[in-house]
């Protein structure tokens, strides 16, 4: 039930007042720090859009509209133009939802608390559609493209440069980065919390059992290739420190989030100019779904390997590929063998 009075706070206070909840709802497990993070992010932009000052409930649906507006046309940094210098583009159609969704709920607990007589959300009008009409770069790389980075992986461990201190030399752990990223596509969270126990051999098969969204866990097969080159890292790569953490910087600090770009970033200088394009942690999940679903592994192993509970949301990381129609039409089932005549 709603207070039965109403609690003018201007939006930098209910903003401050909803992240301390959030983030006191990680203590319990109902949310995870890194969504948490989220969140406290979104909100802090809302803040930024809005107007510190500004009282939340005078905020009307209009308003709403015209900060779904103003987030969509704001330069994403995490996107690279080709070149790669930061991109100037608008945010992608998933931040802009994912935006929508962070304020959406801070409004929905401020109708509530009694923040908002009315909550905003309920009268926007701004959809998807209207927000720019922005089409997403696509995400997933070419076969091509992700060949030439797994490769540049692989070769890295050889490729350091001369007169760097052993103990600095991180090649082997970016080398792991970029395998697990572009052959099992765990979620960029999933990799920086997982830790060497996490890995384990079954009957000669080395799997990987990662702690997921929900407390859901799966145990995902490593291939040969990624799993010789983990144990190599293991065995010789490894700062030799007591942190149970998998990846780890020279200092023997826990790798974060934002260092995982950082790695991919440096591995793709090794990549052959006509095959490298820049690409984020999410964008080798996306790359992995796609090529694994192009060559017709079975969608419900797909969908174990990147943890989702249902089907249907691997529509959304599978990105059309170039010639892929192409070939399609010419393999097509109905005309294969004989022609009936």
């Amino acid at each position: 039930m709603r207070p039965a009075e109403l609690e003018r706070l201007t939006v930098a206070e209910a903003a401050d007042r909803y992240v301390e909840l959030v983030r006191a709802r990680t203590v319990t497990g109902a949310l995870s720090p890194s969504t948490a993070e989220v969140y406290a992010r979104d909100v802090a932009t809302l803040v930024e859009l809005a107007g510190a000052g500004v009282v939340l409930d005078d905020l009307t649906g209009d308003d709403v509209d015209a900060l779904l507006l103003a987030f969509a046309r704001r330069p994403d940094g995490r996107r690279r133009a080709a070149g790669g210098q930061r991109g100037e583009s608008g945010q992608s159609p998933s931040s802009q939802a994912r935006f929508r969704r962070s304020i959406s709920a801070l409004f929905k607990h401020a109708a509530l608390a009694g923040w908002v007589q009315v909550n905003p959300m309920t009268v926007s009008t701004v959809t998807a559609k209207e927000r720019g009409g922005l089409r997403p770069q696509r995400r997933a790389l070419t076969r091509e493209q992700a060949q030439g980075l797994i490769g540049a992986a692989r070769e890295l461990p050889e490729a350091a440069p001369a007169g760097k201190r052993r103990d600095q030399r991180m090649e082997l752990r970016d080398a792991v980065v970029v395998l697990l990223l572009s052959t099992v596509g765990p979620r960029v969270s999933e990799l920086v919390r997982a830790n060497v126990e996490d890995f384990f051999t079954n009957d000669g098969v080395r799997y990987w059992r990662i702690f997921g969204k929900g407390g859901r866990t799966r145990d995902v097969p490593l291939p040969d290739d990624v799993a010789a080159v983990l144990q190599e890292y293991l065995e010789r790569g490894r700062p030799a420190v007591a942190d149970k953490a998998l990846l780890l910087s020279w200092r023997g600090r826990r790798l974060a989030r934002g260092d995982v770009q950082a790695v991919i970033d440096r591995v793709q200088r090794w990549v052959d100019p006509d095959q490298r394009r820049s690409v984020t942690p999410h964008g080798l999940r996306h790359t992995t779904a796609t090529h694994l679903l192009a060559d017709a592994v079975d969608m419900d192993a797909v969908r174990r390997v990147l943890g989702h509970s249902d089907l249907s949301t691997l529509g959304r990381y599978r990105d059309e590929l170039p010639g892929e129609l192409e070939v399609a039409m010419r393999t097509h089932p109905l005309l294969r063998g004989k022609s009936g005549r």
